[in-house]
Formats: structure tokens, sequence, C-alpha cells
């Protein structure tokens, strides 16, 4: 039996000592610290189904009381690690394009970097699964930021990824500046950076709260930038289109997860206050407007999913509105599936000299049936097509809805689900009926075709059988 933090620490060290190896190991192929850091991973998983039982919801540890480990922060800290390991597999096949976009006469160059670095990022996330306190919340939400800084323009020889790294960097400096910024108006009021204690001192205290809403909404504000919601979006296009593929991904699924985690910590203690939840509501239904119908025109299929991500935003938000944390952890798993399983197939058509545009996918179905069909699964799910993950997620919300008699929310969520069918669908159309332009196969690693085979699998069979999600949050 293990303390609960140490899982963090453990990620943390086998980073230090995976990067110090990389640094005076020169002589071997990059591709093996990312099967490292896979099986560090991987231990590091398993050794989280072992740990010590916890007499109280607070840790008794060095981080007390900023942490927590309850069991959706257990839950989240094992999202991290599965989503880490899934983008460090999409990170092997692309490690040709990584080469190609990192200047040096080093052929393996920025290689190990690039397959280290998202086991701090790793080690961010699960930190934040965990955080109670503002000042937790603030150190762990920065080392995961500063880590995409990185890797958003790691492939620095492309003009795309340069522009993508820095519209990151502006941004989320200015989210970072709002954080802090509503973090100060807080602890002014309460005197509290702890939630619990903020909690405690609103039940107290009925006065004016005119400048505790105002630190409360400049809070928020920091959040949606994190989680992609109307009107703090306009960085995530042009971001996910010019940042390296599997980098997307995991800004698409590892950091919307954490965002959306501390929000509905920061949230509990200010849900009583009427004003907050009729923003939510309006930014909700902003959120899922825009991310659907912006996503109809698009022709590039990264940027398509960049504007569908937005719109997953919006259904994960109907949860928080509804207070339902089940419902937006099952939905959050299901993300996760369809949407990495989508960017392996982007990476193994890239490498085969495709570009993201839809057009290049035309008589996918006839190149590589495999490849046709993962993509299909990818696609179907994240429509929402019944007996898949994504429709169950989609249920689940909805339901929580209906519950809360969020009546507007539940019928922009049916439009804009017609929505998605018709700009997920279209990417299908372009595999099984259109013809290709070249009739080369492609061919898959072994390692990639197990793998999607795996998330393919999970997705039918999560659509049908929720129960191990649903045990492991304790419901």
């Amino acid at each position: 039996m293990i303390p609960v933090w140490w899982l963090e620490i453990a990620v943390v060290v086998w980073g230090l000592v995976l990067l110090c190896f990389e640094a005076f190991a020169p002589q071997f192929d990059r591709r093996d610290i990312a099967l490292a850091a896979i099986g560090g991973l991987i231990v590091i998983l398993i050794a989280s189904f072992f740990l010590a039982p916890q007499p109280t919801p607070l840790v008794a540890g060095p981080y007390w009381p900023f942490y927590i480990a309850d069991p959706l922060a257990i839950f989240f800290k094992r999202f991290a690690l599965v989503t880490t390991i899934l983008v460090l597999l999409i990170s092997m096949d692309y490690a040709p394009v990584v080469r190609a976009g990192v200047p040096g006469e080093n052929e393996r160059a920025g290689l190990g970097e690039f397959f280290i670095l998202p086991l701090f990022t790793c080690a961010g996330l699960m930190w934040m699964a965990s955080a109670i306190d503002f000042v937790m919340i603030f150190v762990s939400l920065e080392l995961v930021t500063i880590s995409f800084y990185v890797l958003v323009s790691f492939t620095r020889r492309n003009p795309a990824t340069l522009e993508a790294g820095v519209k990151y960097l502006v941004l989320s400096a200015l989210s970072t500046g709002f954080l802090v910024y509503g973090i100060t108006w807080i602890f002014g009021v309460t005197g509290e950076t702890h939630l619990a204690g903020m909690s405690s001192w609103m039940a107290i205290h009925s006065e004016d709260r005119i400048p505790l809403l105002f630190g409360v909404a400049l809070v928020l504000v920091a959040l949606g930038f994190k989680i992609a919601a109307v009107p703090f979006q306009i960085w995530v296009p042009d971001v996910y289109q010019g940042a390296p593929t599997p980098v997307t991904a995991f800004l698409s699924v590892g950091s919307k997860a954490a965002g959306f985690v501390v929000l509905v910590r920061v949230l509990t203690p200010f849900l009583g206050l009427p004003q907050i939840g009729k923003l939510l509501v309006i930014v909700t239904g902003l959120t899922l407007i825009y991310g659907n119908f912006a996503a109809l025109p698009q022709s590039n299929l990264k940027r398509l999913l960049a504007y569908s991500s937005i719109a997953h935003a919006g259904y994960l938000l109907i949860g928080v509105v509804t207070v339902s944390g089940s419902a937006v952890a099952y939905y959050l798993v299901g993300y996760l599936l369809m949407t990495l399983l989508s960017f392996f197939v982007l990476v193994v058509v890239g490498n085969d000299g495709g570009s993201d545009q839809i057009e290049d996918y035309a008589g996918l179905a006839k190149r590589s049936p495999f490849l046709a069909f993962a993509l299909l699964m990818g696609m179907i799910s994240l429509a929402g097509v019944p007996f898949t993950a994504g429709f169950l997620g989609k249920f689940f919300i909805f339901d929580a809805a209906i519950r809360q008699h969020q009546t507007g929310l539940i019928i922009i969520g049916v439009i804009t689900v017609g929505c998605g069918f018709y700009y997920y669908l279209k990417v299908v159309r372009a595999m099984y009926w259109l013809e290709p332009a070249k009739a080369e196969p492609i061919t898959v690693s072994a390692l990639s075709r197990l793998t999607m085979s795996l998330l393919m699998a999970a997705i039918v069979v999560l659509g049908v059988y929720p129960q191990p999600i649903l045990n492991a949050l304790g419901h």
C-alpha cells in the first residue's frame, strides 16, 4: 500500500531520470525513451490501484491541507496517466515529423525532450486533480501550461507551429493574469485561499458580495480559457491546427479534463450564488452554438476537431451546470477514447504524405480499410451514434439536464447534436464515397494497430456497459 501523493512524485522522478539518461547517453534510438516513459507510467498506473486507505478526505502528507484524495481525484489521476500513455504512443509514430521540424545536425536532436516533457505535464494534471487550494491550483496549472508552451512550438521550423506557440503563450499568460487577479480579490474578501475555508466563510457572511463575485468572475475567465469555453476560445483553432498533432491531442483531452476538474472544485463554494449559475448557463449555451456551427464549413480535419473540442466543452458545461460530476467524468472518458483514436489516424495518414485536409482522406477505405474503420469509429462516437461511448456520454449529460429542468440547454443541445452529425459524417463520406488521389496502401505498425484496436473496443464496450467508469467514481 502506498500513499496517494507518491504517484505524482514517481512521475516527476521518472521524468528526471529519463531526462538525465537522454542527456548523457547519446548513442541510442530516442524512441526507446518513449517506450521507457510508457513503461514507467504503466507501472505507476498499476500502483494507483494499490493505494493506502485514507481515513479522511484529506491526505495526512506534505501537501495537507492543499491536497485531497477523494474518488474524483484518484479517478482523474488515472485519467491523466492513461492520456499521457496514449499520447506517447501517438508521438512515436510522429517522430519523423518532429525530427524534420527541429533544427540541428544531430538526427536525434529534440526527440528525447519531446517524449519526456509529457511526463511533467502529466504530473501537473495529477496535482490539479487533487488541488483544493488556490495556491496549489495555480502552481499545478502553471506546470501544465509551461510544458505546453514548449510542446506547442516544438517543431519550430514550421511557421504555423511558431504562430501557434506565440498565440498560446500570449493568451495563456493573459488568462494567468486573470486567475491571479481573481484569487487576489477572493482572498481580499474572504481571507482564504482554501476552498473549504471559503465555503465556511460564505455560510457565515451574507453581506454585500459584489467584490467576491468580481473575483469569482475573473477566475472563471481564466478557467474558461483552459476549457475553451466561449468567449475565451479564440486561441483554439489556430493553436490546434499549428501544434504538432500529438500535442493537439494532449491539449484537447488532458488539458480540458484537468480544467473541468478544477472548475468543479472551484465552483463548489460558489454554486449557491444565483449570479454564478445564470452566468454558467449563458456561457454553456454560447459554447454549444459557436462550437458546432463554426465546425460546419471546416475543410481541415484538425481545425474541425478544434471547433469540435469547443462544442464538447459546451456539453461538459451542461454537466457542470447540473452539478453532475459522474456525467462529466464519464463524458471525458468517452471523449478521451474517440479523440485520441482520431488523432492517431491523423498521424499515420500524415506520415504517408497526406495533409490535414479532409479531401486528402478521400478513398481512405481503399488504401487502408483498418485506418478508415478506426476513423469511422472515432467520428460516429464523437457524433453520438448509439452503442458508442459518445452516445452514452451525451445521454448522461442530457439526463442530468432534464432532472435539473434546464429546458433551454436541452433544446440547444439537441439542435447542435444534429449539426455534429453533419460535420463528422462528411469525413466518413470522403473516406468511403470519394475516389482516392493515389492508390498506394498505407502501412500501420503493429503497435499502432494494437493501440487503435483497443481504443475501438473500449468505445464499444463502454458504450453498452458504463459500469466500470461509474464504479471507479464510487457510484
